[in-house]
């Protein structure tokens, strides 16, 4: 039976691809997408969430969930993403309808009505969605079978400040509550996914598959790489958030170790800081399979044969 999955998002062209991935894989059954404000407002993001949805041509709920963080304003990342978030390539305003529950609601209805430990978070933006769920609903909390996210970062430290990677800075509070909830996670942190490094012979691969899918993750690579290229100098840009679905796919891929992950809240220099315990030296009890490493060429190619798949 398909891995049932619910998909928080705040797309992003990175979180695009990870929508296009699971929407390609039979292996997963997407039984909704939740957007959330993060990389743009929430404005954009449910709109950009029902634009992929639509380009892949499935037929997936999509919901608004939050439209700030917990208690703090809201940072976004046009500076990367472009001023729609999802630049690159235009894309017509959707027909999918966008639906009247609130993405919250739809979480915790959801996960009271499917058997418990039968279905999986896939977080990809701030972690205010979840969050706010479990604050709600806490008899849903024993019922998730795990969380797969993408946030946070240890040995690359931060790409929004010197010490926070972007999804867990938006709303630390919200990832200091998922972290200490007792779900199982699973942590695609910027330790691994700066490893998952386009390429031209990739991009114009993609841009060479027929239909529709293909030419647009080419176009929104093209895009957002100018940001990467220029920050750190690496050739390609990294694809964060399709780490989480390629796990659910083929956890093999990866390497990580089982640690604990506290969230910093109050730091002067350090809010939003994953403190992982690499080396198990806080004798904090583990709470998250922390990833470290990933087969990047076999992630590429699982990419590519996905999507391909699609129209």
């Amino acid at each position: 039976m398909p891995q049932k999955i619910i998909i928080d998002t705040d797309p992003g062209q990175d979180d695009a691809v990870a929508i296009l991935l699971a929407l390609a894989s039979p292996e997963l059954e997407v039984l909704g997408i939740v957007a959330v404000a993060g990389n743009v407002p929430l404005a954009l993001t449910e709109v950009n969430a029902r634009k992929v949805v639509e380009l892949s041509g499935h037929d997936v709920p999509v919901f608004a969930g939050c439209d700030r963080p917990l208690s703090r304003d809201l940072v976004t990342a046009e500076h990367v993403h472009g001023k729609t978030g999802l630049d690159g390539i235009a894309l017509p305003e959707p027909s999918l309808p966008l639906q009247p529950v609130h993405g919250v609601d739809f979480i915790i209805d959801t996960l009271r009505a499917e058997a418990a430990g039968t279905v999986t978070l896939v977080p990809i933006g701030p972690l205010t969605n979840i969050a706010e769920a479990f604050r709600r609903a806490p008899d849903i909390i024993g019922r998730v079978q795990q969380i797969v996210l993408m946030g946070g970062a240890y040995f690359e430290v931060g790409n929004i400040t010197p010490a926070a990677e972007f999804n867990i800075y938006v709303d630390p509070e919200a990832a200091a509550e998922v972290f200490a909830a007792g779900v199982p996670l699973v942590v695609m942190p910027l330790d691994v996914t700066h490893k998952a490094l386009t390429d031209r012979p990739w991009v114009e691969a993609m841009r060479a598959l027929p239909g529709r899918c293909g030419p647009a993750v080419a176009g929104w690579t093209d895009f957002f790489e100018r940001f990467d290229t220029a920050k750190y100098g690496s050739l390609g840009a990294p694809l964060h958030d399709p780490c989480t679905i390629a796990w659910l796919l083929q956890p093999d891929l990866f390497q990580g170790r089982d640690i604990n992950v506290e969230i910093e809240t109050e730091g002067r220099w350090t809010t939003g800081m994953t403190v992982a315990d690499w080396w198990r030296v806080s004798g904090r009890a583990p709470n998250a399979l922390f990833l470290k490493k990933v087969d990047r060429d076999a992630l590429f190619a699982l990419l590519l044969e996905r999507i391909a798949r699609l129209p």
